[in-house]
């Protein structure tokens, strides 16, 4: 018995001659059926085409606008740094913290609450009003860019 992968077989097929007898397998009506706009010669239809009803494609509205493929900044509120009273707050503590969700996303610090305790901030983005509040608690902000997540291919590399 022959296995699967060693039978010789031709990837191309010869096309289907139709309209060619009734010995042929195909002959009078060709394949196209009985009558009717498909049996036509020259029937050219769009693919849409539902039988004369207003198709799909017209009848659901075109997208418009603009949609970015910018992922937003994860939002953390100027009273969550009270938990962190004289450290260093950045993605890491953050994230282990729980106040984001990834540490490798833009986090930008905003004004809600009150700042009572004095933190050093390195995070991408923090508004004007925060940063005042910062200052105004003796604490510090530093623009850092975000923390890229490292390859898992260098670590596998160095393990073996």
């Amino acid at each position: 018995m022959t296995k699967y992968n060693e039978l010789q077989t031709n990837p191309t097929k010869n096309k289907k001659r139709v309209g060619r007898g009734i010995a042929a397998g195909q002959g009078k009506t060709a394949g196209r059926g009985t009558k009717g706009q498909g049996s036509r010669t020259g029937k050219k239809l769009a693919p849409t085409f539902q039988g004369g009803q207003r198709t799909l494609v017209r009848a659901v509205p075109k997208a418009r606008g603009f949609k970015s493929l910018r992922t937003p900044a994860q939002v953390v509120y100027l009273d969550h740094l009270n938990a962190f009273a004289g450290k260093t707050v950045d993605n890491f503590s953050l994230f282990e913290a729980g106040y984001i969700a990834t540490p490798f996303h833009t986090v930008k610090i905003i004004t809600r609450g009150e700042l009572t305790e004095k933190v050093t901030v390195h995070v991408a983005g923090v508004s004007k009003s925060a940063v005042e509040a910062i200052v105004k608690a003796g604490g510090a902000v530093v623009k850092t860019p975000v923390p890229l997540k490292q390859s898992t291919k260098t670590a596998e590399a160095a393990d073996k």
